[in-house]
């Protein structure tokens, strides 16, 4: 016997016709990604990306040093930057949230500045204006931008969780400040974490810029070292041991959020309380 699927309420079940089409796509877009990533493999081996000579050098002790040297910079202002974002994104968010109008348009007259400015322009102005050194220029230029942007996220967040859980627990007698901390903030995490991460990892890969402001960091130390080889197109090989661990930095990011929701998830205040049976209940005088 057949079983007939359900339809959804945002879409119907597609058909067998339809599968089979979105198995062809499945298979032609599988067979473009190898084409182009094959294509991609030939010309790095065409123009001997791959020969010993040019991955020789990374073997060197002093090239290693370089590298985690410019990858402990990085982590250094991406923690900086990325502690200054949250506080900052809170801070803006409350005052976006604010029931007093001059604090409420404050907070957002700088919230769509910061966030309307580029990044780079900001961290240039900090550098060169203001005459900060580069780690403090660097981490301020990236806690500004992303911090308004956090600050957006976090209102959103706030914004999105039902307008009777915030009633009932003013109901309840409770202060703003109680219903922001024990009401709103824990349910809005949920709908938050996904681009708390996100806009992380762009600070992350912003931190990149630093090399222009001189800061010695990954990128800026991958410079250094292709600058120095002796043989063509020395920057692929610098890519190519770069770019997996920026990767394998914005993936760890994304694992860790994973781990925050499960761990949120198994918070006991998150959890439904069990509700004890129904005791017995005594009959009135007078009836039965």
């Amino acid at each position: 016997m057949s079983r007939t699927p359900h339809a959804s309420a945002l879409y119907d079940v597609p058909g067998p016709q339809a599968r089979r089409r979105h198995l062809l796509y499945g298979v032609i877009s599988t067979v473009v990604i190898l084409g182009l990533a094959a294509w991609i493999l030939y010309l790095l081996f065409d123009t001997e990306q791959f020969t010993a000579v040019k991955w020789r050098p990374f073997l060197y002790e002093g090239i290693q040093e370089l590298l985690l040297e410019g990858l402990g910079n990085t982590l250094k202002a991406f923690a900086l930057a990325a502690v200054l974002s949250l506080a900052l994104g809170a801070l803006l968010a409350t005052g976006r949230l604010s029931d007093h109008r001059p604090v409420r348009w404050t907070a957002t007259l700088l919230v769509e500045f910061f966030r309307a400015m580029p990044v780079l322009v900001m961290i240039f102005f900090i550098f060169v204006a203001l005459k900060v050194q580069p780690l403090p220029a660097l981490v301020a230029g990236l806690a500004l931008y992303n911090g308004s942007v956090l600050a957006e996220v976090f209102r959103t967040g706030v914004r999105a969780v039902p307008r009777g859980q915030g009633e009932a627990a003013y109901a309840l007698g409770m202060r703003k400040t109680q219903v922001m901390t024990w009401v709103l903030v824990p349910q809005a995490v949920r709908a938050m974490l996904p681009a708390i991460i996100s806009q992380l990892v762009v600070a992350l890969k912003d931190t990149s810029l630093g090399y222009l402001i001189t800061y010695e960091e990954f990128l800026h130390a991958g410079k250094l070292i292709a600058s120095n080889l002796d043989y063509d197109l020395p920057f692929i090989p610098v890519v190519l041991v770069i770019s997996p661990i920026y990767i394998g930095m914005c993936m760890l990011l994304s694992w860790f959020a994973t781990w925050v929701a499960r761990r949120e998830r198994r918070d006991p205040r998150t959890k439904g309380v069990d509700v004890a049976p129904a005791a017995p209940v005594t009959t009135l005088p007078g009836r039965e």
